[in-house]
Formats: C-alpha cells, structure tokens, sequence
C-alpha cells in the first residue's frame, strides 16, 4: 500500500519550477499525494497538479525562452504593481480552465495575503483560476488583487511555506519544498555588529564581478536593478518566516532549493530547475530511507 503524502510547495518566483522535479520523483517512488497547500509559485504549480494538468503545463513551462516570458510581462501604469499578470493568466487558462477547489480530486489550499487585515487568507473553495493569480502577487512586481473586498497579495508574505493547511489530511508524511535554502553554517542568523562604513566587497560575495563598477559617487552598483533588491528582500524575509514557522510544526521530509539557482523572474530556466528539483528530493528521499 503506497504511502500518503502531505505536500506544502513554498514560494519564491521561478525557483518553484523546482516542485514540478519534487512531484515527479514523489510520484515515480510510488507516493501518493493526497493533499497539496502552496504559496506564490507554490499555489501555481500545485493547483496545476491538482488538476490533473501538470504534464502540459511542464511541457509548456519548458518550451519558454527568454522572449516568451518577456511577451508574457504586461506593464501597467499602476503604482501598486510593475506587472498585472493578465497575460500569464490567460495562458494559464489552458490548464486551469474555470475548475472550482472544491471539486478538484486532490485536496488544495491556495495560500495568499490579506495587506490591511495583516493575516492569511486560505483558498479552498471557489474559482482555482482566481485563488492563484491572488497567491502570485508578488508585492512590488505584480499588482495585488480585491477578492470578495480583500487585498490580496503573495502569502509568501506571512506563509512562505504553508505545512499548516495540511494538518488534517491525515498523510502518512508531511514533504515542504522550500525555495530559500538554509543559511551557509559560517553565517549564524544572529545579529551582525558592524561598522557603519562603506564596504563593497560583501556585495562582490553576492553579485560577483558586477559589484566592480560600483564608485564613490554611487550609493550601490550602479548596475543593481530593482528586481534584485526585490529578490534579496523578499528572500530574506521569507527565509526567517519559514524558519520560524516550521520549528513550530516541523515537516517530516524538507527539500530546499538554494537561492541562488535563479532569480525570481528567470521563467526561462524551467528544465534545469525541473531537474534540479528531481535531484534534491531524490537525495531526501534516500537520506530519510524512503
């Protein structure tokens, strides 16, 4: 009889092309996933799977290039967003259609952010279509959304990876797929005592060379785009939150994808996150004797 499988699917931008590997090798061993919750990317990719429509939405997220993720941006003059994802989820369509959660064959949970109540908000009933686009709404990226009177942004901000919407499903093992790996074991998460001097070379550490044409006069690189302060930001956060919460309710198996396997935004690197997913929940897996 196969094992039972709770699955909570962090966020983190592209890097959640990494659950598509972590569902395929759950699914190769003979597990059964018998409930998903996810956050951001992780909403996205699991309610895919949910709906029984995870092979062509893979096929499809391997097949974009560079341009096609770009033709996919649909700017807009808002100023609560660089991007309203509209075009992302027409394309969506074709996988989601207008199926309702509650009628889905996999129990599922879209986790999002309510801005002015500060608390989660958790999708198990309605339109799957709408219940995601509120989950990816990447605080500063793309534009929040008003459901049922909530703004309603990425729940990465207060869920990074929700375990908790999982608890009743009675699963054998609990799997979260964390998308910002653990910190370095030479960098404690205790508080830094430094001087307040200027220091390019912790920025050379993170961004390599590109740190180099940093000058006196300029404040940061001067090549450092918003979308990497972004990142950075919302990594940061998300690690510390998602750390917090699972020492409170700890997963039994936790596959973490590093950061620094892509940015947020790279929706061109689908195969080799896909595969990169494959790879760590593999060595999981054995690791845990599974």
């Amino acid at each position: 009889m196969s094992q039972r499988v709770a699955l909570a699917l962090g966020s983190g931008g592209a890097r959640g092309y990494a659950h598509i590997g972590v569902i395929q090798v759950l699914e190769e061993r003979g597990f059964e996933i018998c409930s998903v919750a996810g956050t951001s990317m992780g909403a996205l990719v699991g309610g895919v799977f949910a709906a029984g429509r995870l092979k062509p939405f893979t096929e499809w997220a391997l097949a974009l290039k560079r341009p096609d993720v770009l033709r996919l941006i649909d700017p807009t003059w808002s100023g609560a967003g660089a991007m309203t994802a509209d075009r992302l989820i027409n394309h969506l369509n074709n996988f989601l259609t207008d199926v309702e959660i509650e009628n889905l064959p996999i129990p599922y949970t879209a986790v999002a952010t309510d801005l002015t109540a500060r608390r989660e908000v958790w999708f198990q009933k309605g339109q799957l279509r709408s219940a995601i686009r509120a989950s990816i709404a990447i605080p500063g990226v793309i534009t929040p959304v008003v459901v049922n009177g909530r703004l309603l942004a990425d729940g990465g901000l207060l869920n990074p990876v929700p375990i908790e919407p999982t608890a009743a499903a009675g699963a054998d093992l609990t799997v979260a797929v964390s998308l910002q790996a653990p910190r370095p074991a030479h960098e404690p998460a205790s508080p830094v005592r430094a001087a307040a001097a200027p220091s390019w070379s912790r920025l050379r550490q993170v961004f390599g060379s590109r740190s180099a044409r940093a000058t006196p006069a300029s404040p940061v690189p001067d090549d450092l785009r918003i979308g990497d302060v972004l990142g950075l930001s919302l990594d940061a956060m998300q690690d510390l939150i998602a750390r917090y919460r699972m020492a409170g309710l700890p997963p039994d198996i936790h596959i973490t994808v590093p950061v620094s396997a892509s940015g947020i935004m790279d929706f061109h690197k689908a195969a080799e996150l896909t595969a990169l997913g494959r790879d760590l929940t593999i060595k999981a897996l054995d690791n845990a004797g599974y």
